[in-house]
């Protein structure tokens, strides 16, 4: 895959693989009570795929490598359903989760059409721009 003309790379990256354990590791242990209506939960689930997706399409140049990262993050969605119904006593798999997951997934996908899509690169340029010379 490959990534944009970032001056560093490795720690967009890296802050894009933490979000992939940040997800997998709420989405595995013992859920926290937030309340709220029933099935309130679909927007979190919704959110965090958004957010990893929409960080994929900022990280990685070209439809292809974008498309890559969106078919890996359904799979990631699938199977932490598939580990949450069977190998946890605290979760439940859902197929309405993974459909909110593939809803936020794809919306985060859109910004690849919009000047969004170099956000992060913007910020990379603005936070580690070479400091000019007198």
């Amino acid at each position: 895959m490959s990534l944009r003309g970032f001056s560093r790379p490795r720690l967009w990256l890296g802050v894009w693989l933490l979000g992939w354990a940040i997800c997998i590791a709420l989405s595995l242990l013992p859920p926290i009570p937030l309340g709220g209506p029933e099935d309130s939960d679909k927007i979190g689930h919704f959110l965090a795929y958004f957010t990893l997706s929409a960080w994929a399409v900022c990280l990685f140049r070209g439809w292809r490598a974008q498309a890559v990262a969106a078919v890996s993050l359904v799979l990631l969605g699938l199977a932490i359903e598939f580990a949450q119904a069977e190998l946890t006593v605290t979760r439940h798999g859902d197929y309405r989760d993974a459909l909110a997951n593939t809803l936020g997934i794809l919306a985060g996908m859109v910004l690849a059409r919009t000047p969004l899509a170099n956000a992060l690169v913007a910020l990379d340029r603005r936070l580690f721009r070479p400091a000019s010379r007198p």
